[in-house]
């Protein structure tokens, strides 16, 4: 394999929905995961398809409850291309099925320059003998409603006729995760379908709840002069079907091309969806052309995007980057949707918005801000549902949802299914507030990063105030401690929701919790003490804000209460008296413990009982500010905070936690990256390969972990050269890891495309694209470079 390819040799059942994960192909508005085009949905095969943004909500009774859950939905499978074979004065065989005994040099060739996914095998055929067959497909990069699927039959020694399917298949369901089963999965209705002469089909629905509409048109032909074929259009309830039968002779290939669209009623500019669809596909372009323009839309991607770092490291960063162009693209600036946890590559998570952009935005600040601007008006246009769940709640504000959907509601489920035990379990994940801070950061660092003073001062500014509100309400002074406390949330660890025995649930003041807070409410009133008068005023007026309630807030922002214990920072009040866990037993017992808290569940226990943590909690305030920022923001709290305490909280942690997710290991890579440490390289190879390995044993095939993807290529942005706009200049404190000693970015920072940031041979330059721009002031530990377009700048960094 090249840097560039990815390939998966011969055929195996059992890890099918991986490699179809991992071989999705997409353009951020639609994507179709990498399944063989023959197959429906069944044991080993998925071919499902996403538009961002595209969800619909379901009730369901399980074990005597009403659940309402709302999914991404699966959408009709335009890949359906099934075919079978027969001699002269025989009758037709079977339709082709992958099978291990059948299949000769079956191959998957993933190409990330290009974007397409290639297949090739042969089949062999006891009566009629041997057929190659070639595919190549593509989900188009430059027309986002485009998709083609090219195939090539040939041959070898022997002649007869080829009988060809090409279907538009409305009969599927969501089933790509096994553990919903139980849950109504069936969210299409109204299927049509209907035949645009001479080779068009379509196929148009809707969401069952949500009435978005959604139509498919498919043009099936058969490339090349000279071949004589029969050609039938067949619609049908739930599947519209073009039938084609083609002579086939040695040496004589018969190609099959398939163009698809797809549009639905959530589109702009656009009066039909049934209609635009079936215009776009009729003019589109041949196979050869909707190729090229694909491969060049891939290109100026490339040139802006690319990461270049030597070795088997860089393969992997260069895959993640692919899955995460996919997701999020130029196009999705154009979107009203939000980050999903899994991509557009299966249905974990149903889809839904977590904190996930807290590690994918500062990649695409310095690359495509304005999809990172387009993702922040996704929380922007639900501010006021955020403000109205804050409202019943009873506080002030905005209080953002754990899981987003659709508008912004609450989707995190109210219970959930521990598949180790069977029991149905109270879920209490929508406490984990935090994902208000991780909004607000990203408005901050967005402006930081691109100079947008007007989306700071209009949109950021209403988030920002509605947010630290939010916090300001939550804090409820304790004469006791003489400090502010907030009480009943869950961090980012995750297994802590409540106290052992206790009757209500939540933690309290949890420090990640808390310092994220305070600095939501610092930064609110640095904001608000830099905007016109005039903006402030109109400000206060739109949101209702008595200037009145600010001498409170600068109190709380410097006196929320972090706690510690045995001179480290303590996760959360409590946290020392709860039991150590035998680490060692538990490991051995169980081989990977990685969901421990499923483990101790099925055994009667609980982990909230232990110091135990499934992924980063307090280590996140490394991950998310540099050493200065994070001993500021303890020092306006009242505590001193030197490497001494950081460090001995990073050796206790690591101790007592059990990566249950994938962004645990890239947290600690970058956290132990900033600490000088020689266990980072095993955190950055866990983070690199967590996916690829699949190491959480089957979570990958129902979705990849796109903030974990995307955390790696920050990993490598921000982590290792600690880099920081901030302060009107890029701020740079590389560290040094012999594994990844050079590595090489472009940046778009303000007005400038290129910025080129270079580090090898004990080096860093910077160099800055010829343009009119204004020289970029380089800030260093030790020194400040000014650098005007059109030159270079090489630094010699301190050894060590």
């Amino acid at each position: 394999m090249s840097e560039w390819t990815w390939e998966w040799a011969g055929f195996e059942p059992a890890a099918e929905r991986l490699r179809e994960s991992l071989c999705t192909l997409g353009n951020g508005y639609f994507a179709t995961r990498g399944a063989v085009p023959e197959c429906r949905a069944g044991p080993v095969h998925y071919p499902g398809t996403y538009v961002a943004g595209c969800y619909n909500r379901l009730e369901s009774a399980v074990a005597g409850r009403h659940v309402v859950n709302e999914d991404m939905v699966n959408l009709p499978n335009w890949l359906l291309l099934r075919f079978r074979t027969h001699r002269p004065r025989q009758v037709w065989g079977p339709w082709f099925s992958p099978s291990a005994r059948a299949l000769l040099d079956h191959r998957h060739v993933l190409n990330l320059r290009r974007g397409t996914l290639t297949r090739s095998f042969r089949h062999r055929d006891d009566r009629n003998g041997v057929l190659s067959v070639a595919q190549t497909r593509l989900v188009h990069m430059g027309d986002p409603h485009l998709a083609t699927l090219r195939t090539v039959f040939t041959a070898e020694n022997w002649s007869g006729e080829i009988e060809i399917e090409s279907s538009l298949d409305g009969e599927v369901t969501n089933g790509n995760v096994h553990r919903y089963r139980a849950l109504d999965h069936h969210h299409l209705t109204h299927v049509r379908t209907g035949a645009e002469d001479p080779h068009t089909v379509w196929l148009t629905c809707r969401t069952s709840t949500s009435d978005i509409v959604v139509a498919l048109a498919a043009r099936s032909t058969v490339a090349g002069d000279g071949i004589p074929a029969s050609s039938v259009l067949r619609p049908a309830r739930h599947r519209a079907v073009h039938h084609l039968v083609v002579p086939i002779t040695p040496g004589r290939p018969v190609t099959v091309d398939k163009t698809v669209a797809v549009h639905t009623s959530r589109d702009t500019a656009i009066s039909d969806p049934l209609g635009e669809a079936v215009d776009r596909v009729s003019a589109a372009a041949d196979f050869r052309g909707l190729l090229d323009s694909h491969v060049a839309a891939w290109e100026r991607l490339w040139r802006r995007a690319d990461v270049q770092v030597p070795g088997e490291a860089g393969r992997i960063l260069r895959f993640h980057l692919f899955h995460v162009l996919q997701t999020l693209s130029p196009h999705t600036a154009d979107l009203d949707v939000g980050v999903p946890a899994r991509g557009l590559h299966g249905e974990a998570y149903r889809g839904h918005v977590f904190w996930d952009e807290l590690f994918v935005l500062p990649y695409l600040n310095l690359h495509f801000p304005d999809v990172s601007r387009a993702l922040l008006n996704y929380r922007y246009r639900r501010l006021p549902r955020a403000c109205a769940a804050a409202a019943a709640a009873g506080r002030a504000g905005a209080m953002y949802p754990w899981q987003s959907g659709s508008n912004g509601r609450e989707e995190s489920q109210e219970w959930h299914l521990n598949p180790a035990s069977g029991r149905w379990l109270p879920d209490r994940s929508r406490l984990q507030h935090h994902v208000g801070s991780a909004i607000a950061l990203n408005v901050w660092r967005y402006c930081e990063a691109t100079g947008d003073t007007e989306y700071l001062h209009t949109r950021g500014a209403e988030m920002l105030l509605q947010i630290a509100r939010f916090w300001a309400s939550l804090a409820v002074f304790d004469s006791g401690t003489g400090r502010y406390r907030i009480r009943g949330v869950v961090g980012p660890d995750e297994y802590h929701d409540s106290y052992p025995g206790a009757a209500h649930p939540g933690m309290d003041d949890n420090a990640y919790t808390n310092v994220s807070a305070a600095w939501v409410i610092t930064h609110t009133l640095e904001l608000l003490r830099r905007l016109p008068a005039w903006r402030r005023e109109e400000l206060f007026h739109r949101v209702r804000l008595n200037a009145d309630e600010l001498p409170a807030w600068d109190e709380i922002s410097r006196s929320l209460r972090v706690p510690f214990h045995q001179g480290v920072i303590s996760q959360f009040e409590g946290y020392d008296d709860l039991t150590e866990l035998d680490w060692d037993a538990y490991r051995a017992r169980y081989g990977s413990i990685r969901r421990l808290d499923r483990i101790l569940e099925a055994e009667g226990d609980t982990v909230n009982r232990y110091k135990a943590s499934k992924q980063a909690d307090a280590l996140m305030l490394g991950y998310l500010f540099s050493p200065a920022e994070l001993r500021a923001l303890f020092r306006r709290l009242g505590y001193d905070l030197d490497d001494d305490v950081w460090r001995r909280t990073v050796d206790y942690y690591l101790r007592r936690t059990s990566h249950g997710s994938t962004l645990s290991g890239l947290v600690h890579s970058l956290v132990l990256a900033r600490a000088r440490r020689a266990e980072t390289w095993q955190y950055v190879q866990e983070a690199l390969e967590a996916d690829i390995a699949d190491i959480q044993g089957g979570t990958t095939g129902e979705g990849i972990h796109l903030g974990a993807m995307a955390g790696t290529l920050d990993l490598v942005q921000r982590g290792l050269t600690g880099l920081e706009t901030r302060e009107d200049a890029l701020w740079l404190d590389p560290v040094p890891l012999p594994a990844l000693s050079e590595y090489g970015f472009t940046v778009h920072y303000r007005g400038h495309w290129g910025v080129g940031v270079r580090r090898r041979s004990g080096l860093l330059e910077i160099s800055v694209p010829d343009s009119e721009e204004s020289p970029i002031r380089v800030a260093l530990a030790d020194r400040t470079v000014t650098i005007a377009p059109g030159e270079t700048c090489a630094l010699v960094l301190p050894d060590g």
